[in-house]
């Protein structure tokens, strides 16, 4: 199988990890690939080192969320230059699939007339309106398939494709290298506490209200340490404002900035609670299922995705609000330690189950494989 990969970033983020865990096994099939991407991120030295080929492509930049004007005819002039450039490298490498990882590269992709099956993977909430109709109707002129990494993000394209044409295929994640002991065990847990916050630094990750959050349990619980793991990605002049914000909320409360880190499951290590505060247009967000391979308990919103992967009361815990996910984390705390061990043992049985990366990738190559057979 020879692939044509499209994606909208390469700086690395959640997606991004998604996609070079799924090259992985794509490489191991013997299969060979072309990534294209836009800018000079760090994905395109990772790929690389996979082994297979990159490009560079015209995508953006572009601001998050709603787009200015500036926007708009950024993207109504570079997308035909866009398809020909698609066009080109799938005729160039004779790609039996094109595979794209981000809605942006859609009208481009559909304008190129391929010729060839095209598989979306959704990994994110579009609301209504201009983008996902754009998006919407190239898929429509491609007769795509689609992958939805949950039925939340997934639903919206079923106005545009056909219903035998979208599957849902839930993130997994590697095991991490040495099991790690749950800290909830009473042999291995001692004070002071420390929770957690991992992921990109945005709005829709919620820092602000993991901050807000830690406040309320700071005071409960004085000795109680914060961890905000991440930084600002994409380049975007919002996100590194939003993390200003949040550096000046978090000022006089015992909460630490780490920056980036390459190693999730060596944060996790370090942590006692996860509190994954997602925005409602999140998907399931790549840190849960990693928290439950590490066995690190997580209290996260009830937003989009997120109840489809967690069960409350089992495999982690939901909130409804920043005052309920402090209250809940107090709880869990300073409660029976067994109730802590309890999830984090229900919730690595769950990864067992339904996320390992071996699952993931089986799926996906399987979704890939039906669109050329």
């Amino acid at each position: 199988m020879r692939l044509l990969v499209l994606d909208q970033f390469s700086d690395t983020g959640g997606a991004q990890r998604c996609l070079l865990d799924l090259l992985q096994g794509i490489g191991e099939r013997g299969w060979r690939a072309l990534v294209a991407l836009p800018g000079s991120g760090e994905l395109f030295e990772r790929v690389r080192a996979l082994g297979f080929e990159t490009e560079r492509v015209d995508c953006g930049p572009y601001t998050s969320g709603r787009k200015s004007a500036m926007d708009v005819a950024r993207f109504a002039f570079g997308t035909p230059r866009l398809a020909w450039q698609i066009r080109r490298l799938a005729d160039r490498f004779q790609a039996d699939l094109v595979y794209v990882n981000g809605p942006r590269l859609l009208p481009a992709a559909a304008m190129a007339r391929l010729g060839r099956p095209v598989l979306f993977h959704s990994h994110s909430y579009l609301f209504a309106g201009m983008v996902r109709s754009l998006a919407g109707l190239a898929l429509r002129r491609m007769d795509a398939w689609v992958v939805g990494q949950c039925r939340f993000v997934a639903d919206p394209w079923r106005p545009f494709v056909r219903p035998e044409r979208i599957s849902v295929i839930y993130t997994g994640v590697p095991e991490p290298e040495r099991v790690m002991p749950s800290r909830a065990d009473p042999q291995c847990a001692g004070p002071p506490a420390r929770v957690g916050c991992i992921g990109r630094i945005a709005p829709e990750k919620g820092q602000r209200e993991f901050v807000a959050a830690a406040a309320r349990i700071h005071r409960a619980l004085p000795a109680c340490r914060f961890m905000v793991y991440g930084a600002a990605l994409f380049n975007q002049a919002s996100a590194a404002r939003y993390e200003k914000e949040v550096r000046a909320a978090a000022a006089g409360l015992p909460v630490s900035f780490t920056g980036w880190v390459p190693d999730v499951y060596a944060a996790m290590a370090q942590l006692d609670l996860l509190l994954v505060p997602s925005a409602g247009h999140e998907a399931t967000t790549r840190v849960i299922p990693e928290a439950f391979a590490a066995r690190l308990p997580v209290i996260a919103f009830a937003a989009g995705g997120i109840p489809e992967v967690v069960e409350n009361g089992v495999t982690g815990l939901l909130a409804s609000s920043t005052e309920e996910m402090a209250q809940l984390a107090i709880e869990l705390l300073t409660g029976d330690c067994r109730r802590m061990l309890s999830i984090a043992q229900a919730a690595h049985e769950s990864w067992s189950q339904r996320f390992t990366l071996e699952r993931y990738q089986e799926q996906v190559i399987r979704a890939m494989e039906a669109c050329v057979g």
